[in-house]
């Protein structure tokens, strides 16, 4: 089974220059935790998530409304393709102790993919279970 067959599509995102206030409105909007942030062009130049906003912007006294999301985003960004083996995508949240990821084709964002999107499934529940147990196993060894 590979990602395409679970992931949410077309992906929830935000422009780089949009504000950090959009993109709080965004995630309350559509009860997300994590927004793909996205040129012009449609390429992913990174993520923001409900935690970015406040240890990168509230928790510094940045101003939501005047602090644009390219300004507290997380630039690195792991993503996987479409035609990716679930197995292999949990296996790389995992290791990089993310929840989510951003699905990229052709150079452009086309999906989401979720620990959640693989949990509801009973053929890849196992998967999402030992990506969570790598995160969080990960965490505690901080």
């Amino acid at each position: 089974m590979n990602i395409r067959q679970i992931m949410s599509s077309p992906a929830i995102s935000v422009g780089e220059t949009e504000t950090v206030e959009v993109a709080a409105r965004t995630l309350a909007q559509y009860n997300i935790g994590a927004l793909p942030v996205c040129n012009t062009r449609g390429e992913i130049t990174g993520v923001v998530t409900d935690r970015d906003l406040v240890t990168r912007c509230l928790a510094t006294n940045k101003m939501p409304a005047k602090t644009t999301v390219k300004e507290i985003m997380t630039g690195q960004v792991a993503s996987v393709r479409p035609d990716t083996e679930i197995g292999a995508a949990a296996h790389l949240m995992g290791r990089l102790q993310v929840r989510r990821l951003p699905v990229v084709e052709n150079g452009r964002l086309c999906g989401m993919v979720s620990l959640a999107d693989m949990a509801v499934r009973d053929e890849t529940a196992v998967d999402a279970s030992d990506a969570l147990s790598d995160i969080s196993s990960n965490l505690s060894a901080r």
